[in-house]
């Protein structure tokens, strides 16, 4: 603190402060995971033991309570097997799962209600076992209550295996927008169980395998290419190949989020999101008869057209990109793209759930994603007439279609890949 010269104006510094913190969570892979023998659970739970059984609150999706049935006494019996390091402090809770459960805010009551009645701490674990949406819904819970419990995933799904579940965020929908409420706080560790997998039906079997071709697209042209040779053993649901795309897709999303520089998302970049701005309002408009895998796969399939028709993409990429989609299932058109204005008011609700410039990923090739911060909504528009016509006439009627210019000489600088 100081007095200027001849003034009577006292200016005070500023203190500066600094620091660091280091997360580290684990992924685990495994079968049974609540099978008593198996100690895995526990060992991850316990992995600070500090000599008192740690309380645990889970919450199961009902969805997969109808598939398990035996779920919730599986999960009080390895409890009391390893009571030592284990306190269930309340019966399992069952919440309903599925996108729209993240409409619901009292759900989120009824989880901070419980927690309260359990007597939980910051070094007790709400322990989510279900679809991406309970996992995303029982985290913004935890996070939420005393400023944040522990959060121990037991994802159920390909999807929330291969993605939702493995990242640092957490949220439900409010105001008709996606993860409008949410938060970054990192797990304490994720368990995928495999043996979840085999009783999801074609549409969630399916749906997460998007996840992986949304990574592979802007990562690993190798991993592309597995998804390509692989359509047969997938869409006839082979455990040990879905277990491969979940590794793999796992390791990849991981690794960005440890070395793409913004895990917190403080920019204006979200590579992982590529297809997502539509996919999200895809979603919205349907009113979630859309689950968010298939609305992933018509995201990508119209960023992947709008990055052929804008001289971004070449032909036989774009091809490759359209036939794996289609062969693995998925539906490139949707009524509600017969609205384009609406579906392009996703652009602008993307720019404002991530703040700052918008900033849009488009594809260079399989494997190299391209970050755009302008769309032309004609052209966009455009994409989305084809995907109409491929849809009602089939690949050939696709075929004349040709780019506006190859390899756009327009791109601005800042925007060419390395």
């Amino acid at each position: 603190m100081f007095k200027l010269p001849g003034r009577r104006i006292t200016v005070i510094e500023p203190i500066q402060q600094d620091f660091q913190v280091r997360y580290r969570y684990t992924v685990h892979f495994t079968r049974e995971v609540f099978a008593g023998s198996n100690p895995l659970f526990s060992q991850v739970a316990a992995g600070d033991h500090d000599y008192l059984p740690k309380k645990l609150l889970a919450v199961v999706d009902q969805g997969v309570h109808r598939h398990h049935p035996r779920l919730v006494g599986q999960i009080e019996a390895y409890c009391r097997r390893h009571q030592e390091r284990l306190t269930l402090a309340a019966p399992p809770l069952l919440l309903p799962g599925g996108e729209t459960a993240k409409n619901d805010s009292r759900l989120v009551d009824r989880l901070h209600q419980a927690i309260r009645d359990a007597g939980l701490c910051r070094h007790s674990f709400i322990v989510a076992v279900g679809g991406g949406a309970v996992i995303d819904l029982a985290g913004y819970a935890a996070a939420t209550a005393h400023r944040g419990l522990r959060l121990l995933r037991v994802p159920t799904t390909v999807l929330a295996q291969a993605d939702a579940a493995i990242g640092v965020k957490n949220g439900i929908n409010a105001y008709h927008q996606k993860n409008f409420l949410g938060t970054f706080a990192p797990p304490w560790a994720v368990i995928n169980d495999a043996a979840f997998l085999p009783t999801l039906s074609r549409r969630d079997w399916l749906g997460g395998v998007a996840e992986a071709v949304k990574v592979a697209l802007i990562k690993d042209p190798a991993f592309f290419s597995f998804l390509e040779a692989n359509i047969a053993q997938l869409t006839a649901r082979s455990l040990e190949t879905m277990e491969q795309v979940v590794y793999r897709c796992a390791a990849l999303h991981l690794d960005h989020i440890a070395g793409g520089g913004d895990p917190f998302e403080c920019g204006s970049s979200r590579p992982l999101d590529f297809g997502h701005w539509a996919a999200h309002k895809l979603e919205q408009l349907s009113g979630h008869r859309l689950r968010h895998g298939e609305a992933v796969a018509l995201g990508m399939a119209l960023d992947a057209t709008y990055s052929y028709l804008a001289g971004f993409l070449l032909r036989p990429d774009w091809l490759r990109i359209m036939t794996l989609l289609e062969n693995l299932g998925f539906s490139l058109y949707a009524p509600e793209l017969d609205d384009p204005a609406r579906v392009l008011e996703g652009l602008q609700e993307f720019r404002e759930h991530l703040g700052g410039r918008l900033t849009i990923m488009l594809l260079w090739a399989i494997g190299q994603g391209l970050e755009v911060h302008e769309i032309d909504p004609q052209s966009m528009a455009a994409g989305m007439g084809l995907l109409k016509k491929r849809a009602a006439a089939g690949a050939a009627a696709t075929a004349s279609i040709r780019p506006r210019a190859w390899r756009n000489p327009g791109l601005p600088a800042c925007a060419l890949p390395d």
